[in-house]
């Protein structure tokens, strides 16, 4: 803790050094954001203004898309200042918060897919009781927790990691200030930080991904129930969204931290930190949306209101 303080301020590596590539990333990544704002707090507008919306699984929805805008904009407009202005620095105190929020959103989102794989199974295994057992209570309650177990693991993790020292180079090879690259430029000992990031990241992911498995076996097999064709496809239909999401989501995650150290390079994080930090975010609501009838006829709703307001 007592050299902790020698480094002031972190400068990032960016995606690329190629001046010629600036321009056209900026406005690559311009577009990408605007979709992300527009899409995700899109679908949190509408579902909070048509009433028939008002259910569980939209209320999780509403969550996610909110999750979704907020760790992408934990760093995507970082990248796009460096692009803009060229300036690379980032704060110790601005990596931290960076570090914070993006990790507690990540780890929120992780929860919150596991609760909608709950919310589903439940519509599906047993939909007399669907009422009685996601009440608003419950579903309030549900994702307080996520929320909370979000907080506390990025407390720890980010507390963790800015209790090391960074006495040394401050070059963080990476576009924003992620957990890796930070322990690689700490002049501590930061075994203990990997066995903490170890557990807490293993416990989280497995159990996600687990609750989401056993969930949907569930599922697949009320499904498979089903004597008719229709009801079949219509049972299949209110997961098949948020099974698209997890697949993505833990695809990504699974390619990333899973595979051998030898297969690691900078280049291939870089591009795959894109895609969970930028992409996902983006791609969720087109998911979400493109076939969901209700949240078309609500879309259409609040264009005609607004129409019939100016008329």
């Amino acid at each position: 803790m007592k050299n902790r303080t020698e480094v002031s301020e972190f400068i990032l590596k960016g995606i690329t050094d190629t001046p010629e590539l600036q321009v056209p990333l900026l406005i690559i990544f311009t577009i990408i954001y605007l979709i992300i704002l527009v899409g995700n707090l899109g679908i949190v507008v509408i579902i909070s203004w048509d009433s028939r919306l008002h259910t569980p699984m939209y209320f999780f929805l509403s969550n996610l898309s909110l999750v979704d805008f907020g760790y992408s904009s934990a760093v995507t407009p970082k990248v796009m200042a460096g692009f803009l202005t060229g300036g690379k620095v980032i704060s110790y105190n601005g990596c931290a918060a960076q570090m914070f929020f993006f990790s507690s959103f990540v780890t929120t989102e992780i929860y919150l897919l596991a609760v909608m794989a709950y919310d589903r199974h439940t519509a599906v295994c047993r939909p007399l009781h669907y009422t009685t057992i996601m009440t608003s209570s419950v579903c309030t309650y549900l994702t307080i927790i996520a929320h909370v177990s979000g907080f506390f693991n990025s407390a720890i993790v980010t507390g963790q990691t800015f209790s090391l020292s960074f006495c040394g180079s401050n070059v963080i090879h990476h576009f924003f200030c992620d957990i890796p690259p930070l322990l690689a430029l700490s002049c501590s000992d930061v075994y203990i930080n990997e066995v903490i990031l170890f557990i807490l990241g293993g416990f989280t992911a497995t159990f996600g991904l687990l609750f989401i498995c056993i969930s949907y076996s569930f599922i697949f097999a009320a499904i498979l129930k089903i004597q008719s064709t229709e009801g079949r496809q219509k049972a299949f239909s209110t997961c098949a969204s948020h099974l698209s999401v997890v697949s993505i989501f833990y695809g990504t995650v699974i390619f990333m931290y899973l595979q051998p150290n030898s297969n690691h390079s900078m280049d291939t994080d870089k591009m795959t930190s894109i895609f969970y930090t930028m992409i996902i975010p983006m791609l969720n609501p087109l998911v979400y949306t493109m076939r969901n009838k209700e949240i078309h006829v609500a879309f259409r709703k609040v264009l005609w209101g607004k129409r019939l307001h100016k008329a």
